[in-house]
């Protein structure tokens, strides 16, 4: 029984043969602790170094501004939670999208509950935040803004330059949460304009359990865990050199593959969408047309739900949403947000094609979803 065609790039990718490749000899042969002084340890330092040079080369940063992580929710924690510790008593307003991902509202939640200030900037129909709602949450006592570069479940793109304009003018620190879009875009965070970016390895071609965060030299921040000094002090605990190893692979790879590799994507995005349009009327995009990540195609079929859709084409792996909630039946807090009637939320999938995705299997796995949706049209209601 072979596996189904993967359509869930989102929630997580394979690793690539090269960034396994090169990630393999720090799991059998090189075993040094990075803090230790001979050579084993040197040996390990230095890869680690290489693999910082790596992910900084990806976003445009310097080596020490990279910090690295064991996920990006870990990143995320480590911006808001640390930007709060590090910052006078008088600047406690944080200012976020109604879209954020978890591991960006749940530390929010918990400033929040500190005694901080949040204001949650609203969306469009499209998940778009607008600069100059942003623009007007800010106080004088606002310390940090964070908006995610590309939403996970819709894919939409929001303006960080355009939001970077009106914060840093004003001295208050941006941070993004780029898990979704490094690796599919080539992005630069001076362009951006960002003092803080979260990296997800699992999302490029690395694998599960290792991120970064990109901290601009001269950003106020501390750890929030303790132990020794590691990472500049900011993420205490023996760096985990296999894993840092294959980040680093995997910034390279896509370095070298960006922006041939996003216009790839998007042709196949573009060509799924084509095909199921043609044969599923009614069927509605959800997210920004034009302003969205290259892979990931968001729609809502019409008379069915996407659970039950899914279940039907059980040749086609893709997601309702979120992988992080993606067993709940509850309509989709960013769908919601985006004033997505109940209706057309609980007839939605998502579908995200990757860099080894194949035109084939595009073709397969509309046909798949499509002869699906018209089984189930043939139900009767009762």
């Amino acid at each position: 029984m072979t596996d189904p065609i993967y359509l869930d790039h989102n929630a997580t990718t394979p690793v690539a043969p090269e960034v396994f490749a090169a990630m393999r000899p720090w799991l059998e042969l090189h075993f040094g602790n990075p803090s230790s002084s001979h050579v084993h340890g040197r040996r390990a330092a230095q890869a680690v170094q290489q693999a910082r040079q790596q992910v900084a080369g990806l976003i445009g940063a310097q080596p020490q501004e990279i910090v690295f992580t064991g996920c990006a929710t870990e990143a995320n924690n480590l911006a808001l939670l640390g930007v709060a510790r590090a910052l006078p008593p008088g600047r406690r307003h944080l200012v976020i999208s109604s879209v954020e991902h978890p591991a960006v509202a749940a530390p929010a939640a918990v400033l929040r509950e500190q005694g901080w200030e949040l204001s949650v900037v609203p969306v469009d129909e499209h998940g778009r935040v607008s600069a100059v709602a942003v623009a007007q949450a800010l106080r004088p006592d606002t310390a940090l803004v964070s908006v995610m570069h590309a939403n996970n479940e819709v894919g939409s793109l929001q303006p960080i330059e355009e939001i970077a304009a009106w914060t840093r003018p004003r001295g208050v620190l941006l941070h993004s949460d780029a898990a979704q879009s490094v690796g599919k875009l080539a992005l630069q965070v001076d362009a951006l304009g960002v003092d803080l970016l979260t990296l997800a390895g699992h999302k490029f071609s690395a694998p599960k359990g290792i991120g970064a965060l990109y901290v601009r030299s001269g950003t106020a921040i501390r750890c929030v865990l303790h132990g020794a000094d590691q990472e500049q002090g900011l993420r205490p605990g023996t760096e985990n050199v296999a894993l840092i190893v294959a980040l680093g692979a995997a910034a390279e790879l896509a370095a070298r593959e960006l922006p041939a590799l996003s216009d790839r994507l998007r042709r196949l995005r573009d060509r799924l969408h084509e095909r199921l349009a043609a044969a599923v009327p009614g069927l509605l995009l959800n997210g920004h047309p034009q302003q969205r990540l290259p892979n990931t195609l968001h729609v809502s079929f019409p008379g069915v739900s996407g659970r039950g859709l899914l279940a039907a084409a059980d040749t086609v792996a893709a997601s309702l949403g979120s992988a992080c909630h993606s067993e709940q039946d509850a309509v989709s807090g960013v769908l919601a947000a985006m004033g997505v009637g109940a209706a057309r939320a609980s007839a939605a999938v998502r579908l995200s094609v990757g860099r080894a995705t194949l035109e084939d299997e595009v073709d397969r796995a509309a046909a798949a979803l499509v002869a699906a949706w018209q089984s189930l049209q043939l139900v009767p209601l009762n």
